[in-house]
């Protein structure tokens, strides 16, 4: 086969002229930018809030400035940004220009296989997603203000991204674990014009839970029992915990926790994705949204996790420790982060990527979702049938993980 070359992309050429001619027309303006700094923070903050974290311009910026985010790790930055005719930001996503697959969670590994089986060229491709981060939440942001033509500047922002990949032949865009429940609009305009593919996850639900042994109540006594036996084996071990806000850590505690995360790694042969200036920049300007929890023992630091807080949200994130020791990771990335929960009244507990072992920890399976734009028109239909194939095997993956829930039934109440 031939390689790779736009003109081999069956676009209706009418089609094309009257997007083209509505994006100049439009009364939006869309620009793909290199860098979250040429979007002021207050522009940005006002478009997107403070509810997500991940989202937060600080948190963006960090992993750009301390350059995680480079075309050395593959990651280059090319955010998108959307003006009205005034000159208001109205809508944004951020989006990276991406030679590898790393750091995704959403694995297309083998359709960058069949690329290259046929001498196409699947990289770089332009991918929306915070980087190393499978978090839900929000991609394509756009302006409260936009009431009366919000669908129609969904519409455009969409078209633009397709024509700016077009443009930059690039084989496709990915828009990965957008938040669910969104507004339908967005949800129309995406099946209109992406192919959508299903994932799970497993996350926990606080249901007014007033304390970790309420929580442990509305369990079957069998599993009740394994989690006590689970945070006793940890307690008998003399581990004890301490939680840390960023607005307490001090460069110290920064190395070593970085030094935890590191290690997490190195033991599987990898270098970790995210740099200690990364960790150093958030601790300086997003220290509200920063919890450490450190475990010691005899009065030394021996482990170590990260997480995000949002408006009503635990996202957890970093892990690591240098000694083995019986229980310790559940109890400090999810025993300690339901508690913490529970005694700040977060709604949600959105723990990361993979992890069966959850389940029996009270965490409920649940479907993440991806959207993607292929160019070529061939591999596009290959990969619509594959997705269309995959999503009942994922459904019933969820719906069968949900019956291994510790929980009791209602009547059991």
């Amino acid at each position: 086969m031939p390689a790779y070359n736009l003109k081999s992309i069956r676009v209706v050429e009418c089609d094309l002229l009257f997007r083209l001619v509505f994006w100049y027309m439009a009364q939006w303006k869309a620009t793909f930018l290199h860098s979250i700094h040429d979007i002021p923070a207050a522009d940005w903050a006002e478009l997107v809030g403070d509810d997500y974290p991940f989202l937060n311009h600080a948190f963006l910026a960090a992993l750009e400035d301390s350059e995680s985010v480079s075309k050395k790790s593959g990651w280059v930055p090319n955010h998108m940004a959307v003006h009205d005719s005034s000159g208001k930001l109205v809508a944004a996503l951020p989006a990276y220009l991406k030679d590898n697959s790393y750091g995704e969670y959403v694995f297309d590994w083998s359709w960058a296989h069949a690329y290259q089986q046929n001498r196409i060229a699947y990289y770089p491709k332009l991918l929306t997603a915070i980087p190393f981060t499978p978090c839900t939440g929000p991609r394509l942001c756009v302006s409260k203000s936009q009431t009366a033509d919000r669908i129609d500047l969904y519409r455009f922002c969409v078209d633009q991204i397709i024509n700016h990949c077009m443009l930059r032949r690039l084989s496709s865009w990915h828009l990965l674990f957008p938040e669910e429940g969104q507004n339908p609009e967005v949800e129309q305009v995406f099946n209109e014009r992406l192919l959508k593919r299903s994932g799970s996850q497993f996350h926990w639900y606080n249901k007014n839970y007033q304390t970790f042994d309420d929580y442990l109540g509305a369990m079957k006594a069998r599993k009740r029992n394994s989690v006590r036996k689970e945070r006793k084996r940890v307690q008998d071990q003399g581990i004890e915990f301490v939680r840390l806000t960023g607005r307490q850590m001090s460069a110290e505690l920064v190395d070593d926790f970085y030094v935890f995360y590191h290690a997490t790694y190195m033991k599987r042969g990898m270098y970790g994705y995210l740099n200690r200036e990364f960790f150093e920049q958030l601790v300086a300007t997003m220290s509200q949204n920063l919890l450490f929890v450190f475990a010691q023992k005899d009065g030394a630091r021996i482990a170590c996790a990260m997480f995000f807080v949002g408006s009503d949200t635990l996202f957890g994130r970093y892990w690591g420790c240098l000694d083995e020791y019986d229980q310790l990771h559940f109890e400090t990335c999810y025993y300690q982060g339901i508690d913490f929960c529970i005694e700040e009244g977060l709604v949600h507990f959105d723990s990361g990527a993979q992890g069966e072992h959850k389940i029996q920890r009270g965490f409920e399976p649940i479907e993440t979702n991806s959207w993607h734009w292929i160019a070529h028109p061939g591999f596009s239909e290959a990969i619509e049938d594959f997705v269309n194939q995959e999503r009942p095997d994922v459904r019933a993956y969820i719906q069968d993980a949900a019956r291994y829930l510790p929980f009791k039934a209602p009547e059991m109440e």
